[in-house]
């Protein structure tokens, strides 16, 4: 590595590490705001998972899933989203029990925080997670956005069920659903 590399890496922890300080120093909701959605862009780029890991910014990002404040739910969700794509962040995510806070997030009132959530979903879903991230209640979820006004939810509810799931499965959910037992009623479809 150069000279010049190290030393833009270097440049880009210190920035990263003061955007987490911020953070945690403030206690103005409008700047934290503004330090999530950074962060959150941040984690797009493959060049900063090792320093957002060294930070442990999932953590972060998945204590931002039970705020209040809708603004700190979709920066915290859209940011694990982006964080999810590494497959080092993804077992971070799982390993901190963040299968059901993602899933939680499938009930906002807000779209892109939906489909964050399953797009996350989507990423951490393993071999050994699968049996998790596809469970009954989500299933029946991702029918019923399969049948949603928005394209963009109803495409990637449908994504979800081909692509995580057996036929089977999304065969027995719908089974379960037109029998009466629902497992998912506390997930409404966010408002379009």
């Amino acid at each position: 590595m150069s000279k010049k590399a190290l030393s833009d890496r270097s440049d880009r922890f210190e920035y990263l590490q003061t955007l987490v300080t911020e953070f945690q120093d403030t206690d103005s909701d409008e700047a934290k705001e503004q330090v999530l959605a950074n962060l959150a862009n941040f984690a797009y780029d493959p060049k900063n998972m090792e320093d957002l890991r060294q930070l442990q910014v999932a953590d972060l990002f998945l204590d931002m899933l039970t705020e209040e404040n809708e603004n700190f739910v979709e920066f915290g969700m859209g940011g694990l989203c982006n964080l999810s794509m590494d497959r080092e962040c993804r077992d971070i995510i799982l390993q901190s029990g963040g299968i059901p806070l993602v899933t939680g997030c499938l009930s906002s009132r807000r779209e892109e925080t939906v489909l964050s959530a399953i797009t996350t979903l989507m990423n951490l879903t393993t071999a050994s997670s699968r049996s998790e991230t596809t469970d009954a209640a989500i299933l029946q979820c991702m029918l019923r956005f399969s049948l949603s006004q928005s394209p963009r939810l109803r495409n990637l509810a449908t994504v979800f069920l081909q692509d995580c799931c057996t036929e089977q499965q999304v065969a027995n959910a719908g089974r379960q659903m037109h029998e009466g037992q629902q497992t998912a009623l506390g997930i409404p479809l966010p408002t379009d």
